[in-house]
């Protein structure tokens, strides 16, 4: 579900059309705050019935970006369990996470408030955005607002021998 953030953010284009796989990685050199940050992006969009192979994408990520679409309340029933599970695979009680409601450019299709979003997100005592790939809205902002997270939460974390304040961010798509 993801996936359509993903692209437009790597590669400034937005995708039609997305045969699912089990997952899709990317990586992009960004600047955020002044700081260069090399951004690796696992897009687990099609993992739901690969249990074993989730746990070890939240496992490794260092920040998660939990998508739901504004136009389908399943994918936003998803998200607590989703969430709760996230939280046991990394044995804590806080991670850097940003709660996206995608399509927001499909207000008459909408069937999840934005405020059903941010009450869960404050639930979660995480961020929260309303995204559209399609119309290029907040897309960027999401993945500036994780690194920020990651960088708070791990200030030493990922910095690269040689390569000064170069860091890597591992962010995953869910």
């Amino acid at each position: 579900m993801g996936i359509f953030q993903t692209v437009q953010f790597v590669q400034g284009i937005f995708v039609e059309k997305y045969d699912p796989t089990i997952e899709d990685s990317y990586r992009k050199q960004v600047e955020v705050d002044g700081q260069q940050c090399m951004l690796e992006i696992l897009d687990t969009a099609g993992t739901e019935q690969f249990t074993a192979m989730r746990d070890l994408y939240m496992k490794n990520g260092q920040g998660f970006v939990l998508v739901y679409s504004i136009t389908a309340q399943s994918t936003f029933n998803d998200l607590m369990d989703l969430r709760d599970q996230i939280l046991r695979v990394k044995d804590t009680d806080e991670v850097p996470m940003i709660l996206v409601g995608n399509k927001c450019d499909l207000e008459d299709e909408r069937v999840v408030g934005k405020d059903q979003g941010q009450n869960l997100a404050r639930q979660f005592g995480s961020a929260f955005l309303e995204t559209s790939a399609k119309a290029k809205i907040n897309v960027n902002e999401v993945f500036y607002d994780l690194i920020r997270q990651i960088n708070r939460r791990y200030p030493e974390s990922g910095k690269r021998q040689g390569q000064g304040s170069k860091k890597c961010c591992k962010c995953t798509l869910m």
